[in-house]
C-alpha cells in the first residue's frame, strides 16, 4: 500500500506574494515543507502540485531544480489535481498539506496516517475537523484513493473543487471521518505563513532551534519561555472557506 504525500502550492497569494519561496533561515518556506514531510515514517513519496497558470511557472521551474516532483492541474480545480495526481503515483493513500505550513510535524502528520490505516471503516482522516486542537500550521489529512475518487466525483460546488475535502466535511453522513486531536485546545496558536509577521515568528523559531530538530510541543515550550513572541503576528487571522 502506497502513501502519497501532497504538498498543495501556488505563488499568488495575494497578502504576501510567492509566500512559500521566502526564507526561512536559509531555506525556503516550501523547502522546509519537503523536509520535514520526508521525515514522517508513514509517507512513501512526496510530491508538489499547483497550478498551470503563469504566475506558478516558476514555481515548477524551482521544483523541477530542486528535484521535486511536480504535477501540474486546473488553478481552481484543486481537488481534481489532487484526484489526477494521486491516479498518476498510483497511489492507495493520500496525505494532503499545505505549502505555507513550514512547522509541520511529522509525527503528528503520521498519526493522522496511522489513524487511518488502522481502521479499514475509515474513508478520511485529519486534525482540524470537526473540530480544531492543533495550532494552526500543523494541518494534515489523509484519504483512501476510493475517497478522494468519490468526492472528485460529488463535488460540484466551486468551493468544494478548491479545498480538497470540503465535499466530505460537508457531507459527514456519506464517509466515516476520524479525528486525531491533541488533550489540551492550542489552536490560538499560528504558526501558518500567510503575512510577513507570520514569516517573522517562523524565523524566530527556527534561529532559536538552529540545526536541532524539533517538534511541535517543543515550540509551545519555548513560547511558554517567550511570550513576547506571541505578539509578532497577533493581528493575522485565517482566511474563510468560500
Amino acid at each position: 500500500m502506497k502513501n502519497v504525500a501532497i504538498i498543495q502550492a501556488g505563488l499568488g497569494s495575494t497578502r504576501l506574494p510567492a509566500k512559500i519561496l521566502r526564507d526561512v533561515q536559509g531555506y525556503t518556506v516550501l523547502q522546509r515543507v519537503v523536509r520535514r514531510i520526508r521525515r514522517c515514517k508513514y509517507v512513501d513519496q512526496v510530491v508538489v502540485t499547483t497550478s498551470d497558470l503563469p504566475v506558478d511557472q516558476p514555481l515548477i521551474k524551482y521544483c523541477q531544480d530542486e528535484g521535486y516532483e511536480v504535477y501540474t492541474g486546473s488553478h481552481p480545480n484543486v481537488l481534481g489535481r489532487c484526484t489526477e495526481t494521486a491516479i498518476a503515483l498510483r497511489a492507495d493513500r493520500v496525505i494532503c498539506i499545505n505549502a505555507n505550513c513550514p512547522l509541520i510535524d511529522p509525527g503528528v502528520v503520521d498519526q493522522v496516517i496511522i489513524k487511518l490505516m488502522g481502521d479499514p471503516f475509515l474513508d478520511y482522516t485529519c486534525n482540524f475537523f470537526p473540530y480544531r486542537r492543533y495550532p494552526q500550521g500543523l494541518e494534515a489529512e489523509a484519504f483512501t484513493l476510493k475517497t478522494l475518487l468519490l468526492a472528485d466525483k460529488m463535488a460540484i460546488d466551486p468551493p468544494e473543487r478548491k479545498h480538497v475535502a470540503l465535499q466530505i466535511c460537508r457531507n459527514p453522513s456519506l464517509y466515516k471521518i476520524g479525528s486525531v486531536q491533541p488533550r489540551e485546545d492550542y489552536s490560538a496558536l499560528r504558526w501558518t505563513v500567510d503575512t510577513m509577521d507570520d514569516l517573522r515568528l517562523v524565523n524566530r523559531i527556527y534561529r532559536h532551534f538552529g540545526s536541532r530538530r524539533f517538534r511541535w510541543r517543543n515550540i509551545v515550550d519555548v513560547l511558554g519561555e517567550n511570550p513576547h513572541w506571541l505578539t509578532i503576528n497577533p493581528n493575522t487571522t485565517q482566511k474563510r472557506v468560500a
